[in-house]
């Protein structure tokens, strides 16, 4: 089956105690790698619910993410999310950025988790996925917000409509809409831009 070498590497990376119990369950009807991911994601950790809404721009904005490449791009991003173990629950985004939702498990901190989808990818996409296209460069900062349970859906729903989304509105115009629903301003010094958090209500 295709999906037999992804579960032996997943076997690799997880814990021991945990690789056994799978080992019982697949004489139990559980052969499918979602199957295996799912449960080790909510089996042997502590209660914990944290969704971190990110978002990344390409270099200087460059629209480097051009169809189909910006497919093939998700899918490797979903694949490596999975390899290390982090649970990916939406991607989506346009020419010039990345949106990802993602469910933090308690080892794993916001920062860390930023570098290794980024990183990974760009690396990925400019020596080893054979794309012929511009070289891909990320910003080094990024967007990162806690999103409620409440919230989750409306969140959702808008990262899967991102081509319609911008087809009328700017990536620009969305990112300063973001900072200033989660408290932002802007500043301007010697013509860069760096945001501070706003206490002011």
């Amino acid at each position: 089956m295709a999906s037999e070498p992804r579960m032996l590497i997943l076997f690799k990376i997880i814990p021991g105690a945990f690789r056994r119990r799978v080992c019982l369950l697949l004489t139990s009807g559980i052969n499918t790698l979602k199957q295996v991911t799912n449960l080790y994601l909510l089996c042997g950790m502590s209660c914990t619910q944290v969704c971190i809404h990110y978002v990344w721009a390409t270099r200087s904005r460059r629209p480097t993410l051009v169809m189909p490449c910006r497919g093939q791009l998700f899918t490797h991003i979903r694949e490596n999310a999975l390899l290390k173990g982090i649970h990916l629950d939406r991607i989506n985004g346009h020419t010039d950025h990345v949106h990802c939702l993602v469910w933090l498990q308690p080892a794993q901190s916001l920062a860390s988790v930023a570098q290794q989808l980024k990183g990974e990818s760009a690396y990925w996409f400019n020596v080893l996925s054979g794309i012929n296209s511009a070289k891909l460069q990320w910003q080094e900062s990024y967007f990162a917000a806690s999103v409620s349970l409440s919230g989750l859906s409306a969140v959702r729903k808008y990262i899967d409509n991102q081509e319609a989304h911008h087809a009328v509105k700017t990536f620009e115009k969305e990112y300063d809409e973001l900072m200033r629903e989660y408290l932002f301003i802007k500043d301007l010094d010697n013509s860069i831009i760096s945001y501070r958090r706003n206490i002011r209500r």
